[in-house]
């Protein structure tokens, strides 16, 4: 899972950690606003979905998270309902662990300065204009906000089974790295295999 303010440099990150994956064991999802569908159900019901088949590698841009930020942030439901999903967040990732499903956290930290910076970088490279936004430059105006939003997703939401890792990212490089770094020591601690093979394979002899 990747978390960051905009221009954090979750699509950069994804592009360079994970480019050089098989794409048949890697999907990636981005969730942006739930569609009326998605609101019909419970907060977690999209995201659920789109959790990893067994030997798969799933990546959120963005996850279940939103649902104790944006709608703080922005005030779209009360406090009271945002407040308990931290509980039931933990419980669900708890409940993928059990699953035999690694659960790997990643905010991607980057400074005000260095947000302005990129920002004014899309504005003066004309092939850069794509991924300018004019709702960056509103929400940059709730930064506090939002960081106060971070921090407490972080101190709530960092378990044993699901910890959260803060990754300073005003520097690419070293973004990359550690996550890369991260998601290699996990995948060396799974010990992944292949399949078994059929049983008889030393007695078949392929014909001319």
């Amino acid at each position: 899972m990747l978390q960051a303010m905009d221009t954090g440099g979750k699509d950069g990150t994804i592009k360079h950690v994970f480019g050089g994956l098989n794409p048949q064991g890697c999907q990636v999802w981005s969730f942006k606003k739930p569609s009326d569908e998605e609101l019909n159900h419970d907060f977690l019901w999209r995201y659920h979905q789109r959790t990893p088949q067994r030997g798969m590698i799933s990546i959120f841009n963005r996850s279940h998270y939103e649902d104790v930020l944006i709608v703080r942030v922005k005030q779209l439901v009360p406090e009271d309902i945002w407040r308990d999903r931290y509980q039931l967040i933990n419980e669900f990732e708890h409940m993928l662990t059990l699953n035999n499903i690694s659960v790997i956290k990643f905010f991607l930290h980057i400074s005000k300065d260095e947000q302005k910076r990129r920002l004014e970088s899309r504005l003066q490279d004309p092939d850069k204009h794509w991924k300018f936004s004019s709702n960056d430059l509103k929400e940059r105006v709730l930064w506090d906000d939002y960081q106060a939003a971070f921090e407490e997703m972080i101190n709530n939401c960092s378990t044993a089974h699901a910890p959260w890792y803060v990754v300073p990212a005003n520097n690419k490089w070293y973004r990359n790295l550690v996550v890369a770094r991260t998601i290699a020591d996990t995948l060396e601690a799974i010990n992944p295999q292949f399949p078994p093979a059929e049983k008889g394979l030393e007695n078949i002899v392929v014909p001319d």
